[in-house]
């Protein structure tokens, strides 16, 4: 028994063929190809606004990093002192034992003064990590704290080169 819609569905089946083989899609760029592959701008951070306890953490820091660079400052005037004594003596006198225990002294005063940075550290770490934005006070003792130890670390430095023997 033939069907007698078996010529309909080829007839439909040859139309699909028929199509016009000279139209291809076109290869222009599309709208959104011109955007580009850059990241939008990000906005504008919002300024942070006045936080009294993060002040307070400040104020106390910067009293701990004064007295520390005043003992700092005490203990390099009296290792250069010693070391001045110390350039015409042998390595191994008193006098270059004494520059040399001077000197470590500084080290040891200089890494009190790093506990302070460590913790004006740890508070922009934790404002980073809440995603807050950049508090000015924060940032600006953190600058001064850091260009002090740059000081103090030249300073040991240069007090270590004027020792014979360094």
């Amino acid at each position: 028994m033939r069907r007698p819609f078996a010529p309909l569905a080829s007839l439909s089946l040859v139309a699909a063929c028929a199509s016009d083989p000279t139209v291809y899609p076109s290869l222009a760029p599309r709208p959104v190809e011109k955007l580009g592959f850059e990241e939008p701008a990000p906005p504008p951070a919002a300024p942070a606004g006045p936080d009294a306890a993060l002040d307070a953490t400040l104020a106390a820091n910067a009293q701990q990093r004064t007295t520390a660079a005043r003992d700092f400052d005490r203990a390099a005037a009296r290792a250069d002192t010693l070391v001045r004594t110390a350039r015409g003596a042998k390595v191994g006198s008193d006098a270059w034992i004494a520059a040399q225990t001077a000197i470590a002294d500084l080290d040891a005063l200089r890494s009190a003064y790093g506990d302070t940075i460590d913790a004006l550290d740890e508070l922009a770490r934790t404002r980073a990590a809440a995603l807050q934005p950049a508090y000015p006070a924060l940032d600006q003792a953190l600058a001064a704290a850091r260009a002090t130890a740059r000081s103090q670390t030249t300073r040991i430095d240069t007090l270590g080169a004027a020792l014979p023997g360094a």
